[in-house]
Order: structure tokens, then sequence, then C-alpha cells
């Protein structure tokens, strides 16, 4: 699960307070957030996992430099990938539980959306949502190498389902990009429990497109020094 600190640096990551380059000292980091050096210690693997970190040094982390066109790339990449993991389990004859744990997060995904807007508490709610459904999707699929695939295209900056970044994108905006995400997931979730692969699998490939939006990844091209 996200942890505050992760979060925390992550946004310093995103907004250029830490650019590109930039060697993220334990010590210097823990000083600016306030708290100890163990949590900031256990974070920077999991931002590396990310593809927001890259080894510097022995034991220590820089900020990693990618263009927006490498993320745009590996988010189609992505959503084929998944696509062909939700066909697997929408053909799996024993998907029944399963479906249950993506119904739980539809609810969970419907609390956050019911106040009719966002606010920025709702990052790493909806962050730990979004990783959790596709997640189960891939999961679900029961392929090894498959999941293998995915895991490396999520080491790309922006493309993992659980990085959430509300500072890129104004959260009036975001709301309706993440609504209608979040409706893309009912009915992945409809086609799933209905035993439809191709649907499953169509509907899969198309939902790249809010995660790009929400992330500000929709003109590929362009050079970034900032990535989540």
């Amino acid at each position: 699960m996200d942890s505050p600190v992760a979060q925390r640096i992550r946004e310093m990551i995103v907004d250029g307070t830490l650019a590109a380059g930039t060697r993220v000292a334990e010590a210097t980091i823990a000083e600016r957030l306030g708290v100890s050096r163990t949590p900031v210690r256990n974070a920077l693997p999991a931002l590396a996992t990310e593809g927001l970190l890259e080894p510097a040094g022995k034991r220590g982390y820089a900020v990693r430099g990618f263009s927006v066109e490498d993320s745009f790339r590996a988010t189609e990449i992505r959503c084929v990938l998944e696509g062909y993991a939700a066909r697997e389990l929408a053909a799996r004859p024993d998907r029944a539980a399963i479906v249950a744990e993506l119904h739980q997060c539809l609810k969970d995904g419907d609390a956050i959306f019911a106040k009719g807007h966002v606010v920025k508490d709702d990052e790493s709610e909806y962050a730990r949502m979004n990783r959790r459904f596709h997640d189960i999707i891939v999961d679900g699929a029961r392929d090894a190498l498959l999941a293998e695939l995915i895991h490396r295209v999520y080491a790309v900056p922006f493309v993992a389902p659980g990085v959430v970044a509300f500072n890129r994108v104004p959260l009036a905006e975001i709301y309706p990009i993440l609504v209608s995400g979040h409706h893309q997931h009912h009915a992945i979730v409809d086609a799933i429990e209905g035993g439809q692969p191709d649907v499953a699998e169509s509907l899969m490939r198309g939902h790249s497109s809010p995660a790009r939006r929400s992330l500000g990844l929709e003109r590929p091209g362009g050079e970034m020094s900032v990535a989540v």
C-alpha cells in the first residue's frame, strides 16, 4: 500500500521540486517532510519501481528523466496487455470470486465520486482503488508471463495504474476524467462477469484515454523532466 511519504515525494517529483537528475538524499527529504529517515528509505525503492527514480551510486537514487511520448506509448501497450488479461479472466469458468473483488473496487470508487467532486484527500484513496482494480484483473488471468510483461511496462513513468497526481490537472477538470474512467471500470466488470471475452478486451484496451488525460499526457512528443 502506498504511504503518505511516498505520495509526498511523488508530488515533489511531479511539480519539479525534485528535477530530473537530482540525487534524492534520505536525510534532506526527511528533513523537508518533517519525518524520520526510515519511511523515506522505505519509499524510495517503491518509487524506483514506478520508474520515477533510478539507481545512483551504490545505494542511492536520482530522479529519472523521460519523454511524454515514452509514457504515452507505454500506456497504450499497458492497455493492450491488460486487455488480454481481461479477455482471459472473462473466459474463466471460476471467475466468480474475482468478480466479487472487482465489485468491491467499484463500490469503493463509487464512494469517492458520490459527493460530485474530488478533493486532494481523495488522491491516495483513488490510487489504491485503481491499482487494486487493475491488479485483480491481471492476477485473475493467471498468466505469469503476461503479468511479468505488464509490470515491466508499469515501470515507465506515468504508466502504473496506482500512479495519480492531482497536482498535474486542476481538480475541477480531473473529476469528469476520473468519473469517465470509473464508468469504464463498471462496463469492464459487466463484460467479465457476463463471460464476454471480446467485449472485456475491447473495453480494457480503450481504457487508456482517462489514464493519459488525468496525467496530462494527451499530446506525445514533448520532453519532460518530471514524472508520475
